[in-house]
């Protein structure tokens, strides 16, 4: 797999800009201890020593073993020295937290820490106990369509989105953003590169395979035992293989333990390190306070298209289209999308999905404060109106919050499907 220099040597050519920059400036001017997590190879560790964010400040990584022989023996050492500080890749020594927080505690001063990592679990519980109210938590997602093509401000979803007050409002918001002009919109390539930028940018399709292998492979072998004791990683391995296979679907735990020969107690253990590396992420289902009964169970989808892809043993379009639900690798581009842009957002909105007992399902809902953007995903070019009647009942019974809602779709036409539903094309929003 290729080193963080590589990563930072590809990024650096690349001049791709992160969506998140601005967002991590102002919490490492607002708070002691930045927190910034993300998988592996995300790009945590060039965005930490961006000019902009990682001038003047000390820069130590984990991954370096004297390093990390250092944090482990004496921690307290190794933080008090002054000045501002980066460690990257810290949940592999927990007791720095402790650490961190003693010289926070005598000497508080904003963005005196910035700590970067791969275990999402592991770093919210130890910084929880020790950096109660003196940290601020961050999440670093893929690249995304519009990082890859340096636009990273751009992304319309929220702001006076989320404010219009009806369809036509939202139509002529739209047609403003940068990206509005038709333009092909490669969806298929988008879910296969994925957004680990050494894949996303790799020159050629076997660059790109074999880094995913050679991750895959490192993730199994090195990080599982760092995050917990994995002694079956043949059992591991399909349960990742099956939970890609799953994308987009409600999650069966039991069901998805079974179909990879592996007990309900281990399936759960091992599906919670799945997201707690950053691999995996779970759309809860949106809760009313009304009568109607809606499935409780979360959806399944990948933090990295590619990612998955490759896992389920997926490498081309024509492999992506003869997935029993090709459509649904469209709905985690999106999701994933909307996941980016929320980091940035105050206050963090909240994704969900939405379905009902008697099968009345809306992909995602995005809400903020008390507006709720019901959002559906198509990958057909082209619409018919019955494809807003899920919308429709939904703005029928939630009208104040939910005054209209988008379905986005393949083609590149702008235009209403009803009085309160609008077809976006996908350039548009991607």
């Amino acid at each position: 797999m290729g080193t963080q220099a590589d990563v930072d040597s590809a990024q650096g050519r690349a001049g791709h800009a992160r969506t998140l920059a601005e967002r991590l400036r102002e919490a490492l001017s607002g708070a002691p201890v930045v927190i910034l997590g993300g998988a592996r190879q995300v790009g945590k560790s060039t965005l930490a020593q961006d000019p902009s964010i990682g001038g003047g400040r000390r820069y130590l990584t984990l991954d370096h073993l004297p390093t990390l022989d250092r944090a482990l023996r004496a921690p307290e050492a190794l933080v008090a020295a002054g000045g501002r500080l980066t460690i990257d890749e810290v949940q592999r020594a927990p007791d720095l937290m402790i650490a961190v927080k003693h010289v926070v505690d005598r000497v508080k001063q904003d963005g005196q820490f910035l700590l970067t990592g791969s275990a999402n679990l592991l770093l919210a519980r130890t910084s929880g106990e020790s950096l109660a109210g003196r940290a601020r938590y961050l999440t670093l997602h893929p690249f995304t369509p519009r990082e890859l093509r340096r636009e990273p401000g751009s992304a319309p979803w929220g702001g006076a989105l989320l404010s219009a007050p009806d369809a036509e409002s939202a139509a002529g918001l739209l047609a403003t953003t940068p990206s509005a002009s038709p333009r092909a919109f490669d969806w298929r390539g988008h879910a296969l590169r994925g957004g680990f930028p050494p894949a996303a940018l790799a020159a050629r399709d076997t660059d790109r395979i074999q880094w995913f292998e050679d991750y895959a492979t490192t993730y199994l072998r090195r990080d599982l035992r760092e995050l917990a004791q994995v002694d079956d990683l043949a059992g591991f391995g399909r349960l990742l293989r099956l939970a890609a296979l799953r994308t987009g679907g409600l999650l069966n735990q039991s069901e998805l333990g079974r179909d990879a020969g592996l007990a309900r107690s281990t399936t759960m253990r091992w599906m919670s390190l799945i997201e707690a590396s950053y691999l995996a992420s779970l759309v809860p289902p949106w809760h009313s306070t009304r009568s109607k009964r809606l499935v409780r169970a979360p959806k399944l989808y990948p933090t990295d298209t590619g990612l998955a892809l490759h896992l389920a043993g997926v490498h081309d379009a024509d492999g992506l289209e003869s997935l029993p639900r090709p459509g649904v690798w469209l709905e985690a581009l999106v999701r994933n999308d909307l996941a980016s842009w929320a980091e940035t957002a105050t206050p963090r909105p909240g994704l969900y999905h939405y379905r009902t007992s008697s099968g009345a399902e809306i992909d995602f809902l995005l809400e903020q404060g008390r507006r709720v953007l019901p959002i559906e995903v198509k990958s057909n070019a082209s619409l018919r109106t019955e494809e807003a009647r899920a919308i429709e009942a939904f703005c029928d019974e939630h009208g104040r919050q939910a005054p209209f809602g988008l379905v986005l779709h393949d083609g590149d036409e702008l235009l209403p499907l009803t009085n309160r539903v609008l077809g976006v094309p996908l350039c548009s929003v991607l």
